[in-house]
């Protein structure tokens, strides 16, 4: 009797490529998220800052520029109209300046967030508004 060797299986399909639906988390990403973590932590805004200075000096991809552009003016939008809604708070509009501040740092995180994740540039980095 001779050992027969069994036959090989065929060899199984490979899987297709994982398809890009997860989060990205590219260097804006994580300046945005910073931010609105600020909402609740306190001090992240002030790391996303010295981020987006570091990195904007650092080889990136180009659309990420105006990331870091649009991300340094919020910081700076975010700390003018809190200083200004915290000393205007004696004659009581510094509460809606506050929330008029918050809520246009929000939305332009988000903006810059949505932006991205599609690894799309900012359309006018240099606005004050969103």
């Amino acid at each position: 009797m001779t050992d027969a060797v069994p036959p090989t299986p065929p060899p199984s399909p490979t899987p297709p490529p994982a398809t890009s639906g997860g989060f990205d988390m590219n260097r804006p990403t994580i300046i945005s998220l910073l931010y609105l973590s600020s909402f609740v932590l306190g001090i992240t805004a002030l790391i996303g800052v010295i981020l987006a200075f570091v990195w904007k000096g650092e080889p990136h991809e180009e659309w990420e520029a105006t990331h870091y552009q649009y991300l340094i003016n919020t910081f700076w939008i975010g700390l003018v109209g809190t200083i200004v809604g915290v000393v205007t708070m004696i004659v009581l509009i510094g509460f809606l300046i506050l929330m008029a501040t918050v809520a246009l740092c929000i939305v332009r995180s988000v903006l810059s967030l949505i932006n991205a994740q599609k690894r799309m540039a900012m359309p006018n980095p240099s606005t004050l508004l969103a």
